[in-house]
């Protein structure tokens, strides 16, 4: 008795189980190859590919094996990444690939005391920062790495226009990356269109960074956006009942004028 409310018991379990054709892991690579995900411009699926940014908080070795410092014998060593945290304001910001840190210390700096934990945050500030490109300033809250970034590309467009998707980290970052872009493309009637002389000027300085205007329109924009586009693209309004009739009626007149026979007078 005790045997067959196990199996009974068994099998209600085994109905309970989820069972997935794939797994979990793969669903939103998966979700890419079907729908109107599938037809959006390869371009911008090609961005949205993972790329590993530039190290901040560790640096790399680079090699598998080393001389130990203190014997002098062959060793191997792993690059093992700081796991970092990316809050939802520094979406909101330029933190220059700076994230929270989450770890543990001792408590008054004393090994045999008890582990607390901590979080490791960067400094940050508001900083205007002004856009040749588009002709603005705007207060963006930044880290002193990104300070240092922005002087060593020698200027703030620069920097922008230059740092990779995976290195910036931020929606506002290629928001503006995007907005510059755009401006470069349609220079003839965006950028500085009162000032011709200006305008030559700013466009030969960033010239080397323009690129197709319908690949500019998607540059920056997460996976929602995307499809939203895509789908007022693709969208188009419902033609009435009235003119799919009258249309129809006019090419059947039409063709019952050339069927008619054609009478001439004979002088």
């Amino acid at each position: 008795m005790t045997s067959l409310r196990r199996a009974i018991f068994v099998s209600k379990e085994k109905k309970v189980m989820p069972l997935h054709k794939y797994s979990v892991k793969v669903w939103e690579a998966l979700k890419l190859k079907q729908g109107i995900y599938a037809r959006l411009p390869k371009h911008y699926l090609k961005s949205l590919e993972p790329k590993e940014p530039t190290p901040v908080h560790w640096r790399p070795l680079g090699v598998q094996y080393r001389a130990n410092p203190k014997t002098g014998l062959k060793e191997r060593v792993q690059d093992v990444p700081i796991p970092i945290y990316y809050p939802p304001e520094s979406q909101d910001g330029l933190w220059g690939g700076e994230g929270w840190i989450k770890g543990f210390r001792y408590a008054n700096n004393d090994k045999m005391s008890t582990r607390l934990r901590k979080t490791w945050k960067p400094s940050l500030l508001k900083r205007e920062l002004y856009s040749e490109i588009l002709d603005h300033k705007f207060t963006i809250t930044v880290t002193p790495r990104t300070l240092d970034l922005i002087d060593a590309a020698y200027g703030f467009d620069f920097y922008i226009l230059k740092t990779p998707k995976e290195d910036l980290n931020s929606k506002l970052g290629m928001d503006l990356k995007r907005a510059m872009l755009l401006r470069l493309v349609r220079r003839n009637t965006e950028l500085y269109p009162n000032d011709p002389i200006k305008r030559e000027q700013v466009y030969n300085k960033y010239k080397q960074f323009e690129i197709p205007e319908e690949e500019a329109e998607w540059v920056g924009l997460n996976l929602a956006e995307a499809v939203e586009k895509q789908r007022l693209l693709e969208h188009k309004e419902p033609e009435p009942l009235f003119k799919t009739c009258v249309d129809h009626l006019v090419k059947e007149l039409h063709m019952k004028k050339l069927m008619e026979p054609h009478v001439t007078e004979k002088k």
